[in-house]
């Protein structure tokens, strides 16, 4: 990567970063104020401004914490713990990571079974794809508790339960990034493979599948964000005392706010990690079918 290829990747990053921490800043304070105002009052302080400042971005439980306490608890609680500890939030990572992987994998396999579907059978195109987007307008936290009760039911519990949440999230984006992809070949290649007399097989593995790998893989990076997402909701509705929707949960129960917050950016950071490697997945597979390197 050349430098300046490099530099301009980065400043803009860095600039919006920049103006975002900032504005973080001023909002903490101003949320902040009231309560910190009512406290001084109630002590008969009167304290400067650059004091009263200091204070509203050092409660103990703020209604915004600022980003210095933000990153003291993500650093403490992810580098400074036992992974065993409950307060690990590589622990709680971990955990949501399992029904993360596992929901994802099953949301890329029936995606791509559906696309395929879609593709071939013209019944499937008109009666299966309204539905599947259809589906997509039921709101998840409406979903997960349903799923969690009828599994429950019939004692299926832990990771299986938010696993298909996941599947629920994931397969959608897969579903019709494949069927773009698989639709994606040009009319002439389409005749040149019957010119050739390849059979409808050789024609979907040879012309259709090949055309279709970047497609899966730039929605297969929405899908994983996607069961991400589903993960942590699923642990919400049961309780759970393990994953980041557990975190959010006891943050929320003991006004812990920069827990949460906390919580969030660990999702945030595990969620980037997630897509970087679909993305560096995506590049080996590009490599290997001829691709340029970028």
């Amino acid at each position: 990567m050349k430098p300046d290829t490099l530099k301009d990747k980065i400043v803009p990053v860095l600039t919006i970063l920049v103006a975002l921490i900032a504005v973080w800043y001023v909002a903490a304070v101003l949320l902040n104020a009231p309560f910190q105002r009512d406290m001084d009052t109630r002590n008969n302080i009167t304290p400067t401004t650059m004091e009263f400042i200091g204070k509203t971005l050092s409660q103990p439980k703020p209604v915004l914490p600022a980003p210095h306490q933000v990153a003291s608890n993500f650093f403490e609680n992810t580098f400074l713990r036992k992974l065993s500890s409950n307060r690990s939030l590589v622990y709680h990572a971990g955990v949501t990571l399992s029904s993360t992987v596992l929901g994802f994998a099953f949301g890329t396999l029936l995606g791509i079974l559906i696309a395929v579907g879609i593709v071939h059978i013209k019944a499937l195109d008109r009666s299966l794809m309204p539905w599947i987007i259809a589906s997509q307008t039921v709101p998840i936290l409406a979903i997960a508790p349903m799923v969690i009760v009828v599994l429950g039911a019939i004692n299926i519990t832990g990771l299986i339960p938010k696993a298909l949440i996941s599947t629920y999230l994931s397969f959608f984006p897969v579903a019709v990034g494949m069927v773009k992809g698989l639709r994606s070949p040009e009319i002439m290649h389409l005749d040149l493979m019957r010119t050739y007399n390849a059979t409808p097989a050789q024609t979907f593995w040879k012309l259709r599948v090949p055309a279709s790998i970047p497609f899966l893989f730039t929605s297969m990076k929405v899908a994983i964000a996607a069961s991400l997402v589903g993960a942590i909701v699923g642990e919400l509705p049961t309780g759970a005392v393990a994953g980041i929707g557990s975190k959010l949960l006891a943050g929320s129960y003991y006004s812990q706010t920069i827990d949460i917050w906390a919580a969030l950016v660990a999702g945030s950071v595990l969620a980037a990690m997630l897509v970087a490697i679909v993305g560096l997945v995506a590049k080996i597979v590009d490599r290997a079918m001829g691709g340029r390197p970028a």
